[in-house]
């Protein structure tokens, strides 16, 4: 352990943490770009500047594990190891979409990733992730099923019956709340009681960890041990990582005029940018070279251009398949 409480992380390990996080950010910043254009005809809720808790924890899992998530996606299916292609193309409404076109941003999936879904229902996807859970437990299958959701979550009833669930039937669950201080234009100081949510994720009986959700040594070393300890000994587990969301509610835009967030706010969580502070890390104490970094963002930029070219190619889907992967049949009587 280091003196700040992480473990040392081998230098591959640490590339491969900066890759995914820069990755997520350059791929968020190409949609951000592009939005404008009007061809992607679906709400989108950018995750820009939370990368490093889906990095830290899906780092640790595999691709059978399961991972559910909320409006705000795109980090936790890339960290998964969800289709760039199967993304962009579903934001797109493409027929190679991950969802065939018909799932947009909030309405991820790509079960070959183990990445089982994202809604925009506020705790929507947190009895989903239990009952996987449960199912692992009752298969005996060596599985930890992940949700991620805010904190505005934590003022749903859902959450909190379904960690007392979690812990009455010891499922191999983790629950990631990040919390990122406001539910829309709303502050947490004026939504929630003063206490931490942690506190109370205890007091339901998880193990607990809370901590500087921006800083992604922090949360890889506190997840390697949640995840362990879920899967292993079926303990379910709750991380509360403090973080800040740099743009709007929603959009591509940053909406800070609006006035709802404390002037100079924003300004200093930038200066707590996880993908600068690994930089810093890597250029630091591993004397990587600005060149070094340079090729990385190279590569990751011609995977995102190449991408988006593909895309665009892609057909949208057949008008007669519009009836197909509803709840339902479409046909017959009432």
């Amino acid at each position: 352990m280091n003196e700040n409480g992480t473990q040392e992380i081998h230098l591959s390990t640490l590339e491969r943490l900066y890759r995914s996080m820069l990755r997520i950010r350059m791929v968020e910043e190409a949609l951000a770009e592009r939005y404008p254009e009007q061809e992607m005809r679906c709400p989108m809720h950018l995750y820009t500047g939370q990368e490093a808790i889906a990095v830290g924890v899906c780092d640790h899992l595999a691709s059978t594990d399961a991972v559910f998530s909320n409006h705000r996606a795109h980090g936790h299916y890339l960290a998964k190891g969800g289709s760039l292609q199967g993304m962009i193309a579903d934001m797109y409404g493409k027929e190679s979409g991950c969802c065939g076109g018909r799932g947009g941003s909030m309405h991820l999936i790509d079960k070959s990733a183990g990445f089982m879904g994202s809604v925009p229902i506020v705790g929507g996807t947190v009895p989903l992730a239990v009952g996987m859970a449960f199912a692992f437990k009752t298969l005996k299958k060596n599985r930890v099923s992940v949700v991620f959701f805010g904190d505005g979550c934590f003022e749903e009833g859902v959450l909190h019956e379904s960690m007392n669930y979690a812990v009455l039937k010891s499922l191999p669950v983790l629950f990631v709340c990040e919390n990122n201080a406001y539910s829309v234009f709303t502050g947490l100081e004026e939504r929630q009681p003063k206490r931490a949510i942690v506190d109370i994720a205890r007091a339901h009986g998880l193990e607990t960890v809370a901590g500087d959700g921006n800083d992604i040594l922090h949360v890889h070393t506190a997840a390697a041990e949640a995840v362990r300890r879920a899967r292993e000994e079926s303990i379910p587990q709750f991380m509360e990582w403090q973080t800040f969301r740099w743009l709007g509610h929603v959009g591509y835009q940053n909406d800070d005029h609006l006035g709802y967030r404390k002037p100079g706010e924003l300004a200093a969580w930038k200066t707590r940018c996880p993908v600068q502070r690994m930089e810093s890390l890597l250029q630091g104490n591993h004397q990587w070279c600005s060149e070094q970094l340079e090729s990385i963002r190279k590569e990751i930029d011609q995977e995102i251009e190449t991408t988006f070219i593909d895309v665009k190619q892609c057909p949208a889907p057949d008008p007669r398949t519009a009836g197909k992967h509803v709840y339902g049949s479409t046909t017959g009587s009432v």
